[in-house]
C-alpha cells in the first residue's frame, strides 16, 4: 500500500507542467501520474490539476477572497497584511509571492508537518462548510494551518488553489485526454461520461475501476450538467447543411435547468448554482405542469403586459435572495422549456432532438417553447422576422437529429440575431479612471481563455454609463489581487459581453490579437469564466473576417 501522495509531490508536478510548452507532453506527464494514485486521491488530483477544488455540479464553494489569503499568510510569516499585498503587487502573481514569503520564513522555523494531498482537500472541505458569522474566522484558521505547514513551493499552489486560479494550462480538454491515456480508454467514452457526471475526478475513478461503466453513466437528478451551447451562424447555411431544421425563438432571458423528483424540485442557473429560492414562481409553474420526474432545459423570460422584457430584469431576480415577494409583483417570470434530458429514471441526452421534443410535449402540460420545423430558407426567415417583432433576440436553428451535448458549443445549435458582433471575455484587470471617472475604474482589461490560461486581448472603456461604472466599481473592489501604478490585477471571476468592429493581430497582447473599437455591452452574470471565448474561437472569427465573410 503506498503512503499516499504528499502535497509537495503535487506541487512538483504542477511546477514541472508550468515549464512545459507543448500540450501533448503535458498530457503525457499527467497520464503518467494518475495510475499510481489511491482511489480517494485520484478524483482530488484530477480536480486540483485543473485548478478546481470541488466538482462543477457541487454547491460547495471555498469562499476565500484575496484579503483572507493575505491575512493567513501574514499571520504565518509574522508580518502585516500590507506587506503580503505589496509582495503580490511586485510579482503580479499570488502564488509566487506566497512562495517567496514562505521561503524567508523557512530559515527560521524548525517543524513542518508533511501535508498529504488528501488532507489539503479535507481542509478545503472544512473551509467550504464554515457558515454563519464565524465562517471567516474558521476559514482563516484553516488557511493559517495550511500555510503554517507548507513549504514554499507548496505555498505557491495552495494560494492559487484557494483563489481557484492555477495558471498551469491544464484545462478540461487536456485532463480528459490524460485520463483516457492513463487508463487506455477511448477518449470519446471519457467525454461522454464527463458530460453526464460533470466531474472529471469521478470519471477518472470509474475509468480505472470499471471502464465499461463509462458508457452506462447517466445524468442524475439534483446533479446539474452543463448546458448545451450554440454557435453564431446563419439560417441559410444551416438549411444548406441539414435540410429540414427546427427553428425556435431565442429568448433574451436566463437559462435554467429544472430538476424534479416526486414533489421535490430544484432550479439551477447556467453557472449551475441553485437558484430555486429566487425563482419560486418558475418552480411552482413547472411543478404544476407535470407529474413526471424530469430534468428540463429552458429559459426564464421576464414579461410585462405580454411583451418580453430585457435580460437585466431577469438577472435581477436570479440574484435576489431577499424581498422576493415584492420583486415578483414587479416582474413576472415565465418559463419557456425547449428540451428534456431525463424522464422517469431514463436519460434522454443521446436521443435525437425530435424524439426529446415529442417526449417533452407529451409530459409537460404547459410552458413548452414554440418550435417550427422548416425546410426552406424563406419560411425560416419569416419566423426570424416574427421573433424580432415579438421582442425576442432572434432565433435558434437546431438540427432535428442532434443529441444533447452538455457544455459543447457545436454547430448542431446555431443562434441567429441581428446587430453588432459580441464576445464574452474575462475581466482580468482594470485601470483607475481620470477626470469624471476618478475614484473608480475607468477601463477594464479583457482576456480570452486557452486551456486554463487567460490571455489578454485588449481594454474596454466605452459604452459604460456613470451609473454602471459605479456598479462595476462595487463589483470589483474586493477582487483586487495586486496593483502597480494605475493598473490593478483582478481575480478573474467576471465575464463582460463586449461588442467590436473587427479583430486585428497585435503584438501588444499575450493572445496575439486585439479588438478594434471595443464597446461594453453588459456583465454576463449568467456566465462563468470557463464559458468565455477561447483563443481558438477568436482565431476562427479572425479567419472568417479575413475571408470577407463579415461576422458570420
Amino acid at each position: 500500500m503506498n503512503m499516499g501522495m504528499q502535497f509537495l509531490e503535487f506541487a512538483q508536478v504542477c511546477e514541472h507542467l508550468e515549464g512545459i510548452p507543448g500540450r501533448l507532453e503535458m498530457i503525457e506527464q499527467v497520464a503518467a501520474v494518475l495510475p499510481r494514485l489511491d482511489d480517494d486521491e485520484l478524483p482530488v488530483f484530477v480536480r486540483f490539476v485543473m485548478g478546481r477544488v470541488f466538482p462543477d455540479w457541487s454547491p460547495k464553494k471555498l469562499g476565500v477572497g484575496p484579503n483572507l489569503l493575505y491575512d493567513a499568510v501574514a499571520y504565518v510569516v509574522g508580518t502585516k497584511r500590507e506587506t503580503v499585498r505589496e509582495a503580490i503587487n511586485a510579482t503580479g502573481d499570488a502564488g509566487l509571492a506566497v512562495e517567496r514569503l514562505l521561503a524567508k520564513k523557512e530559515q527560521t522555523s524548525f517543524f513542518v508537518q508533511e501535508l498529504q494531498l488528501i488532507e489539503v482537500y479535507r481542509e478545503f472541505e472544512r473551509m467550504a462548510a464554515a457558515e454563519g458569522q464565524r465562517s471567516q474566522r474558521e476559514k482563516l484558521r484553516v488557511a493559517q494551518g495550511l500555510f503554517g505547514n507548507a513549504r514554499p513551493l507548496e505555498g505557491r499552489y495552495l494560494a492559487r488553489l484557494m483563489l481557484e486560479e492555477l495558471r498551469i494550462g491544464m484545462g478540461e480538454g487536456n485532463v480528459r485526454d490524460a485520463v483516457a491515456r492513463a487508463f487506455e480508454i477511448d477518449v470519446r467514452l471519457v467525454e461522454h461520461a464527463h458530460q453526464a457526471m460533470n466531474d472529471l475526478g469521478e470519471v477518472a475513478l470509474l475509468a480505472r475501476r470499471d471502464p465499461d461503466a463509462l458508457s452506462r453513466v447517466t445524468i442524475e437528478p439534483f446533479r446539474p450538467v452543463k448546458m448545451m451551447l450554440a454557435q453564431t451562424g446563419t439560417i441559410a447555411a444551416q438549411i444548406e447543411d441539414h435540410g429540414e431544421v427546427a427553428v425556435e425563438y431565442k429568448y433574451d432571458g436566463s437559462r435554467f435547468q429544472f430538476h424534479k423528483v416526486g414533489d421535490v424540485c430544484r432550479i439551477y442557473s447556467r453557472k449551475l448554482e441553485d437558484v430555486t429560492g429566487s425563482l419560486p414562481d418558475i418552480a411552482r409553474l413547472l411543478m404544476e405542469a407535470t407529474d413526471h420526474d424530469v430534468i428540463l432545459d429552458g429559459e426564464a423570460v421576464a414579461v410585462r403586459d405580454g411583451r418580453p422584457m430585457p435580460f437585466q430584469y431577469v438577472i435581477r431576480r436570479f440574484r435576489r435572495k431577499h424581498e422576493i415577494d415584492s420583486m415578483m409583483e414587479k416582474i413576472e417570470l415565465v418559463p419557456r422549456v425547449f428540451d428534456i434530458l431525463y424522464l422517469d429514471g431514463e436519460t434522454l441526452m443521446d436521443r435525437p432532438l425530435e424524439e426529446r421534443r415529442k417526449a417533452l410535449e407529451e409530459m409537460l402540460g404547459a410552458h413548452v417553447a414554440e418550435q417550427f420545423l422548416v425546410g426552406d430558407a424563406a419560411a425560416a426567415e419569416a419566423i426570424y422576422a416574427d421573433a424580432l417583432n415579438l421582442g425576442h433576440e432572434g432565433v435558434m436553428v437546431k438540427v432535428p437529429g442532434s443529441p444533447y451535448t452538455p457544455g459543447v458549443r457545436g454547430r448542431l445549435w446555431v443562434k441567429v440575431k441581428p446587430g453588432v458582433e459580441t464576445l464574452d471575455l474575462v475581466v482580468v484587470g482594470a485601470e483607475w479612471g481620470e477626470g469624471r471617472r476618478a475614484g473608480t475604474f475607468g477601463s477594464f482589461l479583457l482576456a480570452v481563455q486557452d486551456q486554463g490560461r487567460l490571455l489578454p486581448v485588449g481594454k474596454v472603456a466605452t459604452g459604460i454609463t456613470d451609473e454602471v461604472l459605479a456598479e462595476l466599481y462595487a463589483l470589483f473592489k474586493d477582487k483586487v489581487l495586486a496593483h502597480s501604478g494605475k493598473e490593478v490585477m483582478l481575480e478573474p471571476e467576471v465575464v463582460f459581453e463586449v461588442g467590436y468592429s473587427e479583430i486585428q493581430t497585435s503584438p501588444n497582447y499575450e493572445s496575439g490579437y486585439a479588438l478594434r473599437f471595443p464597446r461594453f455591452v453588459r456583465v454576463r452574470e449568467d456566465k462563468s469564466v470557463d464559458e468565455a471565448e477561447t483563443l481558438d474561437m477568436l482565431v476562427e472569427r479572425y479567419a472568417r473576417q479575413k475571408n470577407g465573410q463579415g461576422s458570420f
